[in-house]
């Protein structure tokens, strides 16, 4: 269990702001918030941490990791109880600076994700019902391929139960997204899923069978209209057209997640998305589908919000990347993974940067041997990682 809230003072700290690093501050926690931010010493008796002025950054805001399925599923049919998968990962993230983490779920029969939507929608009650024993802070991000009608039922439950907080919409079919053509696909699938061709050409058959009717539209209408009315935050994925853009933006969606070209992340930013890209990427210099660099878009002035999509780890890495190859600076590659997806789901007002009033989702970083390492990670005043007793 997480230690309980105390009161407590940061000094002699490098703070990361929104807007800057603050050189020589302090920070003073009460009750899990942080009630005041200074440059210079603050007289307390509490107890105090000396930063020795390293980086204090505001915890990781997580929209998409998929890691968690590998987690419960390690291996082709190989599957872990999932209570021990979400423990493990739940310690593995508070180490990498991730205060918010936004578990994503595929739900497609059969294609992606955890073989079936019976078995997504179980393990999604399954981490909620958890959530209030681990140490970070818990959402579920379902992500709904626009193919898979068979789904909406599992999701019309989750979403009235309220046991999701972030909902994408996927279309994998080839010749459109990710896959340009069926050589890709049946490349990306049979290596990451081991499918074989009878099973590919299988799935390739009931895509494109659905694909264009309106059995596709009305059910996603559906569930975006449900989704709305429950408040809950919405997103696309692999977009690549501006065409596409502009039908998504008409139901109401307003984050592009993993656009695939320069003129799809132009264009949705041009129409007020929020662009979200992933850390591998960014880390690598290359998508793994030989689609869009991240790190090219960030260099044309475009991206919002950095996810780490399948490696927790990447984030921290990826933001100092960023500053060190000199594309941005260092706050603003920070804002990318903290307080830009807290405001795109509606958090900002709670957490996602060092601000005072808001929660104490804190990191502070060691870059003295050349690679950033997460010393101690504080989520609502808790510290929940530490490698240190200073």
């Amino acid at each position: 269990m997480p230690c309980n809230k105390r009161d407590f003072i940061i000094r002699n700290a490098s703070v990361v702001t929104p807007g800057g690093i603050l050189k020589g501050a302090s920070l003073r926690i009460e009750d899990g918030i942080i009630v005041v931010l200074r440059e210079g010493e603050i007289k307390s008796f509490l107890s105090t941490i000396d930063a020795e002025g390293m980086y204090v950054l505001p915890g990781f805001v997580d929209l998409h990791s998929d890691a968690i399925e590998k987690g419960i599923e390690p291996r082709p049919n190989v599957f872990f109880p999932v209570n021990i998968a979400v423990y493990e990962l739940d310690k593995k993230l508070s180490s990498c600076g991730i205060t918010t983490m936004f578990h994503s779920l595929s739900f497609a029969e059969m294609e992606i994700g955890l073989r079936s939507n019976s078995m997504a929608a179980g393990i999604v009650r399954e981490i909620n019902a958890l959530s209030g024993h681990l140490k970070v802070r818990t959402k579920i991000h379902a992500r709904y391929e626009i193919t898979d009608s068979a789904a909406i039922p599992f999701l019309e439950a989750l979403i009235k139960d309220r046991q999701i907080h972030l909902l994408s919409v996927m279309d994998h079919t080839p010749g459109q997204g990710q896959f340009r053509g069926v050589t890709a696909f049946k490349g990306y699938y049979g290596r990451v899923y081991r499918k074989n061709d009878e099973e590919l050409d299988s799935m390739i058959s009931r895509k494109l069978k659905v694909k264009g009717t309106t059995v596709i539209e009305e059910g996603l209408q559906y569930l975006i209209d449900l989704c709305k009315n429950h408040g809950i935050p919405l997103a696309s994925h692999d977009d690549d057209s501006p065409e596409k853009i502009r039908w998504l933006k008409g139901m109401g969606l307003r984050i592009s997640e993993f656009p695939v070209s320069m003129e799809a992340v132009m264009f949705a930013a041009e129409e007020g998305f929020s662009v979200c890209l992933g850390a591998p990427n960014i880390l690598r210099g290359a998508s793994q589908s030989g689609n869009l660099s991240a790190r090219d878009a960030i260099l044309e002035g475009f991206g919002d919000i950095i996810c780490s999509d399948y490696a927790p780890m990447a984030l921290l890495y990826t933001v100092f990347t960023i500053y060190h190859l000199g594309i941005l600076p260092l706050h603003e590659a920070v804002n990318m993974v903290s307080i830009n997806p807290a405001e795109a789901v509606g958090l900002g007002d709670q957490t996602g940067s060092i601000e005072e009033g808001k929660e104490c989702d804190i990191v502070i970083v060691d870059v003295r041997n050349g690679v950033p390492q997460v010393l101690k990670t504080f989520i609502s005043g808790r510290e929940v990682y530490s490698t240190c007793l200073r």
